[in-house]
């Protein structure tokens, strides 16, 4: 194969798995074969495989890839000299003294075809160098004017999202020149518990309430060591995520630190335990904590900010707004390993997973749970199971009358029908370890009648069970007169 057929028509390698929306999106951007140097800017949180991904796509096009490490300028210079040498097969690399020579002699490199030209690990690049990005957007304007007929992909990659977005703001805002923005995210469920081999829908959601879908969880921090079968659970946990001398175990608190100073770290710690074990308002937090409103909205924002949580409006009272923590194994960590740390830390994983199971399903499997079938109603489920097009799904709270108890919608449906967007699809409620039945299926329709009341549209609304046990007689034959939607582990994670 030509370079030029290579660059065209990159095959994604065996080796990387899924991705195959990502793999388009870069190897598009990579091989279009127009006139002009073009920019794109790859982000994700760490471990997310932006590095594997890109160094394939390198591979396959025959392109330039460099991966970036925190050092001296000078030092990084000689580095990325040597790195160009060898791929243009030079005598002796260059001698590099100052960045515009380095980012000229790269975006040189597309003046005969299109060439990817990746940069990695970006933003470790920029502390020694803070003018960097000016500097590369001087360079593309030049290009853009006097060698217009130049076709460099270069690729930025690296930290998260608003990491990228702070290094290229400003005057000279890369944003302006790049064609291509993509997010590297986290496996979902299903792709997930295809990634671990776990053939078991309740063994693949134990997992991922304890892991998530970051794939480098799996190779780099526990040595490809995957629960064998839902009986091996308990064992692989002790053996893991438990276990001090097993990477993994460290890699929450890692997490946490690099994306807080020090100054947040304690409260943020505090801040986790206390979304972890149930409260997710900044009220409730601050009073579970003892700590001020104002402090615990600081670090609030410095946690969304850095996606370690995601910020949610209620489904029926949109002022007020619910935090859960993005990243799985933080919350497991928060819920269960931090309060034992010391025990643990004593290599006694096994006494304190014993005490902490009944926590585990309650605190952390639970509500990850729920999490997933909000995923499945939006991603996964037939476009006529609720009647209209699914767009957001989350938790939300109706209050009926003064004196009765509210009531916890753990996913509330909203999507558009016949062009009216935010239409109540469904009410549902999601049961981890509780077998359901007609009085789950009366909380609903009581919800509901409760909500009509108030004023919302409530018609064609479909009530929803999502259990991980099962449903009992009474409700099997609710669902068969078009009652109710019963949603199963087997349905989670291969029905629509």
């Amino acid at each position: 194969m030509s370079p030029s057929d290579a660059a065209a028509h990159p095959v994604k390698p065996d080796h990387v798995f899924d991705r195959e929306v990502e793999w388009a999106e870069l190897t598009g951007f990579v091989g279009d074969p127009r006139p002009g140097a073009t920019l794109g800017l790859v982000s994700g949180q760490h471990r997310q495989g932006k590095t594997f991904l890109l160094q394939a796509v390198a591979k396959a096009t025959e392109g330039f890839y460099f991966d970036g490490q925190a050092a001296a300028e000078a030092e990084t210079l000689h580095r990325l000299a040597e790195h160009f040498g060898e791929h243009t097969r030079a005598t002796h690399p260059p001698h590099w003294q100052r960045w515009e020579d380095a980012v000229d002699a790269l975006l040189a490199l597309g003046d005969q075809r299109p060439v990817p030209v990746i940069i990695d690990n970006f933003p470790d690049l920029v502390g020694p160098s803070p003018a960097l990005p000016s500097v590369i957007h001087g360079a593309y304007l030049r290009l853009h004017q006097v060698r217009r007929h130049n076709r460099t992909r270069l690729i930025l990659s690296g930290g998260t999202p608003s990491l990228m977005r702070r290094l290229f703001s400003g005057p000279s805002s890369l944003h302006r020149l790049a064609s291509l923005e993509l997010l590297v995210q986290p496996f979902d469920f299903r792709e997930a518990a295809r990634f671990w081999g776990i053939r078991s829908p309740r063994l693949a959601v134990q997992v991922h309430a304890v892991v998530g879908g970051t794939p480098a969880y799996r190779g780099d921090l526990v040595c490809d060591d995957a629960p064998t079968s839902p009986h091996d659970f308990d064992a692989w946990v002790c053996r893991t995520v438990l276990s001090p001398r097993v990477p993994l175990h460290w890699e929450a608190r890692n997490l946490l630190e690099e994306e807080a100073n020090h100054a947040d770290r304690a409260l943020s710690h505090s801040t986790l335990v206390a979304i972890a074990t149930g409260c997710s308002t900044p009220g409730g937090i601050a009073e579970r904590i003892g700590a001020s409103l104002t402090d615990v909205s600081h670090v609030l924002a410095v946690l969304r900010n850095r996606g370690l949580l995601h910020a949610e409006p209620d489904a029926f009272r949109p002022a007020l707004t619910r935090y859960r923590i993005a990243e799985p194994l933080l919350a497991f960590e928060h819920a269960v390993a931090w309060p034992h740390r010391a025990l643990i830390e004593q290599e006694d994983a096994v006494g304190v997973w014993q005490r902490v199971r009944p926590t585990f399903d309650s605190a952390v499997a639970a509500p990850h749970f729920a999490q997933l079938c909000r995923g499945w109603t939006t991603e996964y489920a037939a476009p006529d199971t609720f009647g209209g097009e699914p767009t957001t799904a989350v938790r939300g709270t109706v209050s009926g009358p003064a004196g009765h108890t509210r009531l916890d919608v753990d996913v509330a449906v909203r999507g558009t029908v016949e062009g009216r967007p935010g239409v109540l699809l469904s009410v549902g409620l999601a049961r981890w370890n509780e077998t359901m039945d007609i009085h789950h299926l009366e909380q609903l329709r009581h919800a509901l009648s409760v909500l009509g009341a108030s004023g919302e549209d409530v018609n064609g609304a479909t009530p929803a069970c999502y259990s991980g046990i099962g449903f009992n007689s009474e409700l099997r034959a609710a669902e068969a007169r078009g009652e109710v939607l019963l949603v199963d582990l087997d349905r989670l994670y291969h029905g629509e």
